[in-house]
Formats: structure tokens, C-alpha cells, sequence
């Protein structure tokens, strides 16, 4: 088995993460309560200027929170696409609620507006915008749908902190958004996620559910069927010590992204840039080969050299799950056969990106 020299993501940990913990730990402050906490929430709010942020364990359970508050439940439908992470799907299926997917758009690999249209029912309550791979979907048209059939609008941002559409931070388009901050994420906090709003109730209901449901003014009165998907204290020393570099670390993968894209150029490998509108954090920076069977050979290869890659993801409505009902979406299973996520992390050297880039070549000669 090859060892991995360059892996697909490396956590950048330099900043003052560790000062943070140890604050932490002295405090005796570890769990869901403490100062960190609060000053993640507040400084999230003011990097993408929302009114508000919550904490919670991870990003999957800040999609099902965002649902939960939103009231989306048994027989409402939730549009989302079907070229996306298992989780964005797995939460409306929590609720009870049946997930309605779509193609997406051979440019920017994000859903199809069109395709959102059609699929509208009297059943559907909300849309799920997936930025994926750090690319914003189109939101004019999105938020024009929405309002067309008043539908409500849920962005999953997992991927995409930092990402801008028009000139406007991704995550603050929608009437509810979530965020994650898993160990390969552009910010870490080992596990977790954050759910954003600029509705007051809707944060009220966030706080509440997430927190066993604990009534607001009686101590240990529970007055609905509450979750426990709080943020350590310890995990938000963390974000806030990785939010404090965020611009760096977006900086420094879109040079990265620049150089593969420049490498790429005049070759049989499409590289996924950014439409005008868009300014892409690249939190994966991923290519498309020409030829499926291509896929799998070019990752072997590249593995034989140390370097760790990913496919993309497989679209969802090809998985047992949920593949019951026959589906066809033409451009997400292309993008899904075809395309390959590579290594971008913030830490990376540019040796270690000129090793990947000529590996690549070098398969295809």
C-alpha cells in the first residue's frame, strides 16, 4: 500500500488555537457552556454581517436544525440537488420530509434553476441550495423562485465559507443557512457547524431545539422534544482561533486554485473555475478527465506517488437508498463519473503542488 506523501487536506493549526484551548482547559470551561462559545457566535456573525449564529456539534446537524426550526416535516417535499454530500439529503429525510432532487448545470456544477422549476409541487416547502465545492449556486434565480411560489430558501454552506455571489457572502441569501467546520473544512473546529439567520424566531427556535428543548424561563422544564447539538466550548476556541485566519487561508486556495487552473490550460483536463459572478473559496480544487474509465486510473497512478485524491460525489439518487424510483440526471452523473477533488490545502507547498501537477501530466502523456 503506497504511503501518502500529500494528502487530499491538512489542517492549518498555527494561529492561536492551542493558546485558546488552554484557556479553556484552565477555565475549566470545556463543555457547552463557556466564553468561546459567544465570541465564535459574534465574530461569525460579523465576518458574514448576519444578525445571528448558533453553534452546533457538526454541519449534518445544523441542516436538520435549520429544517427543525423551518417547521419542515412528514409529506412537505425539499428540493436539492442530487450532485451533493449524503448529508444535505439524510436531514430532510430526518424530518420526515421527502427530498426532490436535481440536475445540475454543466458550468458551475451547482442545481439547475430550471430543473428546481419543474419540479415544484403543492407539497414543496423549501429549497436547498448546496454551494458545492466552494462555488455559489445561482442566486437570483433561486431567490426568485422562492418568492414566486413562496417557498423557503435553506442554504447548505458546508463548503462554501467565504464564497461570495454578486459580491455578497453565500450564507446570507436564504431565510435559514449552515455551515460546517469538519477537520478538512477551510475552517476546523474538529466537528462542528453553525446555523446563521437574520429571522429572530427562527434563531429562537434553533437555540431551543438544539439545546434538550429546555423551556426559556424554568430550569429543567422541557417543553418540546429537544436535541442535543451543542458546540463545546473547547471546539469554538478552535473556530475562533481558525476564523481570525480565514482570509489567509482563502487567499492562499485561490493561488492554488490559480496555478492548477494555469497548469490545466489547452489540455484535455477541465478545471472547475468560477462563473463572473462568483468568487470561489475552493474548498476542494477539483478537474474533470475526458473519459469516465479515466477517473479511477489517473487516482491509482497518482496514489502509486504518495498523493491522495478524491472523486467527486457520487450523485445521491444513485445510491440504494435512494434509488427506489428511476431517475436520469444527465449532467450531475457526468460530473459524478468524471470528476476528481485534489489536494488544496492552505499548508500546501508549491513543491508539493508541482509534484501533483506533473504526476497529472504525466499519466496523460
Amino acid at each position: 500500500m503506497s504511503v501518502i506523501k500529500i494528502p487530499i487536506y491538512r489542517p492549518h493549526l498555527n494561529g492561536n488555537e492551542k493558546k485558546y484551548v488552554n484557556e479553556c482547559i484552565d477555565s475549566t470551561w470545556i463543555s457547552s457552556k463557556g466564553e468561546f462559545i459567544t465570541r465564535f457566535e459574534k465574530q461569525f456573525e460579523n465576518f458574514l454581517e448576519v444578525k445571528h449564529a448558533t453553534t452546533v456539534s457538526n454541519g449534518t446537524v445544523a441542516l436538520h436544525l435549520a429544517l427543525l426550526a423551518l417547521g419542515i416535516s412528514e409529506d412537505d417535499e425539499v428540493i436539492v440537488p442530487t450532485l451533493t454530500y449524503i448529508a444535505s439529503v439524510n436531514c430532510i429525510h430526518y424530518t420526515g420530509a421527502k427530498p426532490i432532487f436535481v440536475d445540475s448545470l454543466a458550468d458551475s456544477w451547482q442545481m439547475d434553476p430550471k430543473d428546481v422549476r419543474s419540479k415544484i409541487t403543492n407539497k414543496t416547502k423549501a429549497i436547498m441550495a448546496v454551494h458545492l465545492y466552494g462555488h455559489a449556486c445561482d442566486m437570483d434565480a433561486l431567490l426568485s423562485i422562492c418568492k414566486e411560489f413562496g417557498l423557503y430558501l435553506i442554504e447548505d454552506c458546508a463548503e462554501a465559507i467565504g464564497s461570495k455571489y454578486k459580491g455578497k457572502y453565500v450564507g446570507t441569501f436564504g431565510d435559514i443557512s449552515t455551515f460546517s467546520f469538519f477537520g478538512n473544512k477551510t475552517i476546523t473546529t474538529g466537528e462542528g457547524g453553525m446555523v446563521v439567520t437574520n429571522d429572530e424566531t427562527l434563531f429562537d427556535r434553533c437555540v431551543h431545539f438544539k439545546g434538550q428543548g429546555l423551556a426559556k424561563h424554568r430550569q429543567y422544564w422541557h417543553d418540546v422534544v429537544g436535541y442535543n447539538y451543542r458546540m463545546t466550548n473547547i471546539c469554538a476556541a478552535i473556530g475562533l482561533a481558525q476564523l481570525e485566519q480565514v482570509d489567509d487561508f482563502i487567499h492562499r486556495k485561490r493561488e492554488i486554485a490559480e496555478k492548477y487552473k494555469f497548469a490545466f490550460e489547452n489540455s484535455s483536463i477541465k478545471f472547475h473555475g468560477e462563473l463572473p459572478d462568483v468568487y470561489n473559496s475552493y474548498w476542494m480544487c477539483s478537474i474533470l478527465v475526458e473519459k469516465p474509465e479515466q477517473r479511477e486510473e489517473l487516482r491509482d497512478f497518482l496514489m502509486e506517488k504518495g498523493i491522495e485524491t478524491r472523486p467527486l460525489f457520487y450523485p445521491v439518487h444513485t445510491m440504494p437508498m435512494y434509488a427506489g424510483k428511476f431517475q436520469k440526471h444527465a449532467v450531475a452523473e457526468d460530473l459524478g463519473w468524471r470528476g476528481i477533488n485534489l489536494p488544496s490545502f492552505p499548508v500546501m507547498t508549491d513543491d508539493e503542488q508541482d509534484q501533483i501537477i506533473y504526476h497529472i501530466k504525466e499519466f496523460f502523456l
